[in-house]
């Protein structure tokens, strides 16, 4: 089975069996902060081209636009927001993605403009080869960064001196290794990971 299909597939049954606990969500974030349910963020996807990631809103809806990382308690983030980023369910719109084929299930995280700028430039294009996933091994090594970070002076720095340069190394890593029995095995760990 080709990687689309098995993508097309699973994005399509996923969302239509979750539908009802995805509007129920949505309402949730609706009566919970004024606002939209959903969140659209600009990132960089296969071969360098901008598509906009899908989200539930997590934070309130005029937040410092200017810092791109969220650590710790951050104010921004509601209270449903908080649960929905403990759990990860704040990223269950990116299914929208994966049947629009901007992303796939499992691939390299796509990261916003700024922070693909400090990729050295061969580590770029071989990340950028791909379509990016939902999940990978970084995030689930990452699965709390925020609570990393938290401790850091300066938390960007922090990310793309010390976070950033391991992501990379496991990004690569997949698109050298990636086959369809390496994402089941990565769909797998998420799925333990989430419900830990």
């Amino acid at each position: 089975m080709s990687k689309r299909l098995f993508d097309v597939m699973t994005a399509g049954c996923g969302l239509i069996v979750l539908a009802p606990p995805l509007l129920a969500i949505a309402l949730w974030i609706r009566l919970d902060s004024p606002g939209p349910a959903l969140f659209r963020q600009r990132r960089v996807g296969r071969h360098g081209r901008l598509f906009e990631i899908y989200k539930f809103r997590t934070m309130v809806i005029h937040p410092d636009h200017g810092r791109q990382l969220t650590v710790g308690h951050d104010p921004r983030i509601t209270r449903a927001g908080r649960v929905l980023r403990r759990t990860k369910l704040d990223e269950l719109p990116q299914l929208l993605n994966v049947l629009a084929g901007t992303m796939s299930l499992v691939g390299p995280r796509p990261e916003v403009p700024r922070y693909v700028d400090h990729y050295p430039p061969a580590v770029r294009e071989t990340i950028l080869s791909v379509t990016p996933g939902i999940t990978d091994l970084a995030a689930i090594l990452y699965k709390n960064e925020s609570d990393i970070l938290v401790g850091a002076p300066d938390p960007e720095h922090e990310y793309i001196e010390t976070i950033l340069p391991v992501k990379l190394e496991y990004y690569q890593r997949y698109v050298r290794d990636r086959s369809f029995w390496l994402d089941l095995r990565i769909l797998v760990r998420t799925l333990g990971a989430i419900l830990r």
